[in-house]
């Protein structure tokens, strides 16, 4: 590690009720195009490591939200390498209008995961590699996989966003409409404007854990600078076509990682039949579905939070 790089505490930061695991290094590091992103790594305290899990985050999320998850995952043996996608969190903004949630091609993502396997987590980190990944990180695990297959041992990924609930209209006419709403030059703009999301724990649609859903909500109170709103038509549009080419049988077949899918039962953001018909010709996959969960798996109600630890325990090496 850089020796003189920021101290963890003044990058990574504590809530009440949520203080970082120990034994953390951070930083911040330069992506091909000069992006600014925050990472941090979580050593383990076992003395012979299991090796190393990439913890790929959902939209909206930050390295803060997975510090229980972080801390599981070092109690078992594994260390634990993560990072801040761009555009959210503590990394670079890609607009000056920051709180919007925007990429400008959905392989910035697929690229800064490869740069960050290769210069941050494969020089310092322990052998073997794992990916956990939740939602959006899920989506950009499956389109990347082809290429990891020689630095990643195993996937794990929870609630991976390969499709959309409906809503108002159809799955094709929305994607129609980012789509020709950002190649008319309103791709930097939000369908749902600049307004910061999922204020109040009755009636959201990530968890059931309403402990959990304020330690997160806590996050944001106490670094205002990660609040990010809705994503932009371009974020969207990118994401339509990320999830069409990852549920194509022939980059399915490419993927010889093996992968267990967790599925949310009761997701209302992500379809459980859309992660359903995908596993359908995932050959590389397992799929297992925590029943009457919703969408955010890892910050669920023990009930279904400790289903999901499990299924990665029997997945991954350690003890959870």
């Amino acid at each position: 590690m850089d020796q003189s790089a920021p101290k963890p505490e003044n990058i990574i930061h504590d809530t009440p009720d949520n203080p970082a695991p120990e034994n953390a290094t951070a930083g911040y590091f330069e992506t091909r195009d000069n992006k600014k992103l925050r990472y941090a790594i979580f050593r383990s305290s076992v003395t012979r490591a299991s090796g190393t899990v990439v913890l790929l985050q959902g939209r909206n999320e930050t390295i803060e939200k997975y510090y229980e998850t972080i801390r599981d995952l070092t109690d078992a043996g594994l260390w634990v390498a993560t990072f801040d996608w761009r555009g959210q969190g503590g990394s670079e903004r890609l607009l000056k209008n920051s709180i919007a949630g925007h990429v400008q091609r959905f392989s910035d993502y697929e690229d800064d995961l490869e740069y960050f396997l290769e210069n941050i987590v494969l020089p310092d980190a322990r052998l073997p590699f794992f990916i956990i990944g939740h939602s959006t990180g899920s989506l950009i695990a499956l389109s990347a996989a082809p290429r990891l297959a020689n630095r990643v041992e195993k996937m794990a990924l929870s609630a991976p966003f390969v499709g959309m609930q409906d809503g108002r209209f159809g799955e094709p006419m929305l994607r129609f409409m980012v789509g020709a709403a950002s190649m008319f030059g309103f791709g930097r703009k939000s369908p749902t404007g600049n307004k910061r999301s999922n204020l109040v724990f009755e009636g959201n649609s990530l968890t059931s854990d309403r402990q959990r859903f304020a330690r997160n909500r806590a996050i944001y109170d106490t670094c205002p600078d990660f609040i990010l709103g809705g994503p932009t038509f371009r974020w969207l549009s990118e994401c339509f076509r990320a999830m069409k080419r990852v549920h194509r049988p022939a980059h399915l077949a490419s993927i010889r990682i093996p992968t267990l899918l967790l599925g949310a039962g009761a997701d209302t953001i992500v379809p459980i039949e859309t992660v359903e018909e995908l596993a359908s010709h995932f050959r590389a996959s397992e799929l297992i579905t925590i029943d009457h969960a919703q969408h955010e798996l890892f910050q669920e109600a023990d009930i279904f939070r400790e289903q999901v630890m499990a299924a990665i325990k029997a997945f991954m090496p350690g003890e959870l």
